[in-house]
């Protein structure tokens, strides 16, 4: 995890290295916690008598609050430079506010106690990635070797979610995630401690972001490549069940993907190319896999287009949080990942919208939807790349 420049000097070594193990294990159990909660949440909502209408519209809470509350979640802990000790009081607050969940039985105290948890639970995701990246800066370190750990981790949840899932009482589920949550709650005391930066910079608002075209051509392309994945995530595993694959195929054609992202955030340290250019692979990337998806392939065609998460995904990410490294001062870099978390979720719900609505009508041919939306990605960050080289350029 380490550059060979943090090598050189044995004090900021082990400082960074304490730096970084916090982060891989805070990583790990955030994203451990997704692996958990993604299967069994619904299970247990239905266990407990829920309805299906109440169902759909408890477990969309979070894609609201990713693109209400997080912004300001994280502008404000950045701006009080409190980045380590807000993350561990959301983390707390995120354990106990399942725990209280679990205790519920009635869909409307569920909807409002699952809805003030969302609050403190979905800005996590960009808090840690604004985390890390500041020890990017600061310590050397590279992301891609930490990241790798969350979806590793992701893996594990969801692999131990199936197995017990048939142990248990679909009612005592939620106990299962509420452990997790404290797990991810204690594992965040280990996270190192930011220096206050002594930038004049932190001292204005990150919102000027937001009046800067090539930041929000970064954000802007990353969203829609990342929201192509809408119909995969939404209606894959449906129409392969359709196709005539068995559960234990579908798991091992989703294990797959997230295997190739771990291996792409692996080997990330080495690439050589500009940032810009690995956004413009993953959506290149995109357009490929949903066009080949969109054809009904044959497995051996399918499980080669489930390899290509790993650009789709990962190729994406590490390009992009690259970009944000280089074009975003160190100060705003969790606000700058709680306005791209932002724009990805409103970019990913209305494309989540639009594909059962597509799907409802042509079927895989909702692919080649999330193919157009690749491109458009791939398209702002080619218009925007001279620029981008230009600014980095005139930076170093």
């Amino acid at each position: 995890m380490l550059t060979s420049e943090s090598q050189k000097h044995p004090a900021k070594q082990s400082i960074a290295r304490r730096f970084a193990i916090g982060a891989s294990l805070f990583y790990a159990s955030t994203l451990g916690m997704g692996g958990t909660y993604l299967p069994f949440f619904p299970v247990w909502l239905k266990a407990i008598g829920v309805d299906v209408t109440w169902i759909g519209i408890i477990t969309a809470v979070p894609s609201f609050s990713r693109f209400t509350v997080l912004p300001f979640v994280t502008a404000f802990a950045e701006r009080r430079q409190i980045l380590r000790e807000a993350m561990v009081v959301l983390a707390f607050v995120t354990a106990i506010g399942f725990l209280v969940v679990g205790l519920l039985h009635q869909p409307l105290a569920i909807l409002i106690a699952f809805g003030l948890m969302a609050c403190a639970w979905t800005p996590l995701a960009p808090m840690i990635d604004g985390y890390a990246l500041k020890g990017v800066i600061r310590y050397g370190l590279n992301y891609g070797p930490m990241r790798l750990w969350g979806s590793a981790a992701f893996i594990v949840g969801a692999l131990a979610a199936g197995l017990l899932l048939s142990m248990i009482n679909p009612q005592n589920l939620i106990w299962i995630i509420v452990a997790v949550a404290f797990l991810s709650a204690f594992v965040s005391l280990v996270l190192a401690p930011l220096d206050a930066p002594t930038n004049s910079v932190a001292s204005a608002h990150a919102s000027g972001l937001l009046r800067r075209p090539l930041f929000l051509a970064i954000i802007g392309a990353s969203a829609l490549i990342q929201a192509s994945h809408a119909a995969y995530y939404g209606f894959s595993a449906i129409t392969w069940q359709y196709a005539g694959l068995s559960g234990f195929t579908i798991a091992v054609l989703w294990s797959l993907g997230v295997i190739a992202e771990i291996l792409i955030f692996a080997i990330s340290p080495r690439f050589t190319v500009s940032p810009a250019v690995l956004v413009m692979i993953g959506a290149a990337s995109g357009l490929v896999r949903w066009a080949i998806t969109a054809q009904d392939p044959r497995i051996e065609v399918l499980t080669a287009a489930q390899i290509m998460h790993g650009l789709t995904f990962g190729i994406t990410q590490v390009g992009t949080v690259a970009l944000l490294v280089r074009h975003v001062p160190s100060q705003w870099l969790a606000s700058a990942q709680g306005y791209l978390s932002a724009l990805t979720g409103i970019t990913f719900s209305l494309a989540m919208v639009c594909s059962g609505l597509i799907y409802a009508r042509v079927g895989e041919g909702v692919y080649y939807a999330m193919a157009a939306m690749a491109l458009a990605g791939g398209l702002v960050m080619a218009l925007a790349r001279k620029r981008l080289d230009a600014h980095h350029a005139v930076m170093d």
